[in-house]
């Protein structure tokens, strides 16, 4: 029996886990944080990736987990409303398809609790990848068939295997910050959004009303430790100091939320996703950034087409998981570029790129 290691235990990881113990592989996952990670934006589950959700069984919870907007409105700075639309949503898209929104941490806990069998390493990392053999900074070495990075937009385990972040990164020059909050503006299954000039964003409504998740953000690069989150509430602060609509409210909720996270709009792009026995996962290998729409479907169809060829063996898993998903991958990630230029409104063809792969049966 093969012995994988995942790195990272948010999304993509858990669900390379249920299908590899689906297919008899003993796997354990190591993850920074000291459990599964809370927080995060509302995410959407598109095209073959409902599919896959389907193939788990877990569909029903899914759509039990749905954020159910009625649509969304356009302010200005002292929140006089200037469009609303309740057939689409900034964060959801079409509020016609059979799509489903949900927050990041409830898919995440969803996909954790259906795994079984599962050996977990939470609050440890990956210090070294020789070969097989794995130092960790808190457990002991041990050796590994596969060694999978599913540790995101800033992956340790890429920069171990592959170099440094920089050889593979494009920022598009837009930065996000999003956090839980009390639903202060008594929004009913609904969002609000906001810009004025670089800075802006939006407050949408959460676990049936009994909170909210407020998106902060601006455009232009800047220079920041993606593990110092004082530094960040900081960064937010400072850009959002006069900015006019609730934006101050948002700011004294910022500095009390749990869950902040902040990071830049970027995208991964490389040649290949694999060296030796190493594999790259959803955002570590082939992030799309959130002008995709797409992070969340791109890492579970990763997921399942890395799980199938592991099984079917290991000689050209690697290659033919490229050749299956690589397209989808690339057409996702140019559409995040034509949605950038068209102002972060999803382009015309933004279905039939969703739709683009046809998923294969293992």
């Amino acid at each position: 029996m093969k012995n994988i290691l995942i790195s990272g235990a948010s999304i993509g990881g858990p669900a390379l886990a249920y299908w590899l113990r689906r297919y008899g592989f003993n796997v354990t996952v190591v993850e920074r944080y000291r459990g599964i990670r809370p927080g995060g934006q509302a995410i959407d589950v598109r095209g073959p990736a409902l599919e896959v959700i389907e193939r788990t069984g877990l569909g029903d919870q899914l759509r039990s987990f749905s954020t159910n907007m009625r649509g969304m409105s356009m302010v200005d700075e002292d929140g006089n409303e200037v469009y609303r639309s309740t057939e689409h949503t900034l964060s959801g898209g079409d509020l016609s398809s059979p799509d489903v929104e949900l927050l990041r941490d409830d898919l995440a806990r969803m996909i954790f609790d259906a795994v079984e069998g599962v050996e977990y390493l939470f609050d440890d990392t990956i210090t070294s990848i020789d070969g097989n053999l794995v130092t960790f900074e808190k457990s002991a070495p041990r050796s590994f068939d596969v060694i999978v990075g599913a540790d995101g937009l800033h992956s340790n385990v890429r920069r171990l295997a592959f170099g440094p972040e920089s050889q593979f990164i494009s920022h598009l020059g837009m930065n996000l910050a999003v956090f839980t909050a009390p639903n202060w503006l008594e929004l009913d299954h609904w969002q609000t959004f906001q810009q004025s000039g670089d800075v802006g964003g939006g407050i949408m409504s959460a676990r049936a009303n009994a909170e909210c998740r407020v998106y902060m953000g601006f455009n232009g690069e800047v220079d920041y430790d993606h593990r110092d989150v004082e530094a960040q509430r900081r960064l937010i602060a400072e850009k959002f100091a006069d900015a006019g609509w609730v934006w101050q409210t948002a700011l004294k909720h910022m500095w009390e939320a749990p869950d902040f996270h902040f990071d830049a709009m970027a995208q991964i792009r490389m040649d290949s996703w694999s060296h030796g026995n190493v594999v790259l996962l959803g955002d570590a290998g082939y992030c799309g950034s959130p002008l995709s729409g797409q992070g969340t479907s791109m890492a579970l169809v990763g997921a399942y087409v890395l799980a199938g060829e592991l099984r079917d063996g290991f000689g050209t898993a690697f290659q033919r998981y490229e050749e299956i998903l690589r397209p989808y991958v690339t057409a996702n990630q140019d559409m995040a570029l034509k949605n950038q230029a068209n102002g972060g409104a999803p382009t015309e063809e933004f279905a039939e790129v969703v739709n683009s792969l046809t998923l294969p049966r293992y």
